[in-house]
């Protein structure tokens, strides 16, 4: 089985950690091609940032098609050009932020979201409201840090695990879920400090892809043929 894992920025060691957390809970069999786009932002923040980091997207969907990939992972927290890829691919392709909610649902009843930076908390709601968690979700908080600052600031994970801490006592919620495919590497770290199940997106969407394609289920794809032959 061959996923395809796309990090739709095009900051490479971000996609290269990205790449590792998905192969450790992937199967035997399982390959993981964790990529980025040629073209779009060095990080994904905003509104712009995700129209932006769609084409590259897409053509990491194509590429995949011709390598014959089973199934593909979008791994950014925004989910962005989801549905365009799910038209554009023959296999399963998943959204992180999607995914990670999902399986916070099974474990509690109710979750929070900490993220990046205050301006991808709306877009963290939409989502929540969008894939039917508006009930289960019970905050969406910012530990602000950029994207990219996840990797070079020496304090990110102290100060992500704090948000973490605060989050579920100032929520009530059974369940974290981490805002940014850049902490996933985090997972386990907080689950110990803060004793609640803490679950990451990149994990949690690379497994789900995984089920999917071994009950042979596919995406159905509403593009037009000619669409799909000349992508």
């Amino acid at each position: 089985m061959l996923i395809k894992v796309v990090n739709p920025n095009t900051t490479w060691s971000m996609t290269a950690l990205i790449g590792q957390c998905a192969r450790a809970v992937s199967s035997p069999g399982t390959l993981i091609d964790a990529v980025s786009p040629t073209m779009g932002p060095a990080s994904i923040e905003s509104h712009i940032d995700e129209a932006l980091c769609v084409p590259g997207i897409l053509e990491q969907i194509a590429l995949g098609e011709e390598q014959g990939a089973d199934g593909y992972v979008i791994a950014c927290f925004g989910d962005p050009g989801l549905d365009a890829a799910r038209e554009a691919a023959s296999g399963p392709v998943v959204g992180i932020a999607e995914a990670a909610m999902h399986a916070a649902t099974f474990l509690g009843r109710g979750f929070s979201v900490v993220t990046t930076v205050g301006r991808t908390t709306g877009r963290a709601w939409d989502l929540a409201e969008n894939y039917g968690f508006a009930r289960q979700c019970r905050g969406v908080h910012a530990c602000e840090i950029p994207v990219l600052e996840l990797e070079t600031d020496p304090d990110a994970r102290t100060i992500i695990t704090e948000a973490c801490r605060r989050a579920a006592l100032q929520d009530g919620s059974d369940a974290i879920v981490l805002g940014c495919a850049g902490m996933a590497d985090l997972r386990a770290h907080i689950e110990r400090e803060i004793g609640r199940p803490v679950v990451d997106g990149v994990a949690a969407a690379t497994t789900t892809v995984q089920s999917l394609v071994t009950m042979g289920l596919r995406t159905a794809s509403a593009a037009p043929s000619h669409v799909r032959e000349n992508t």
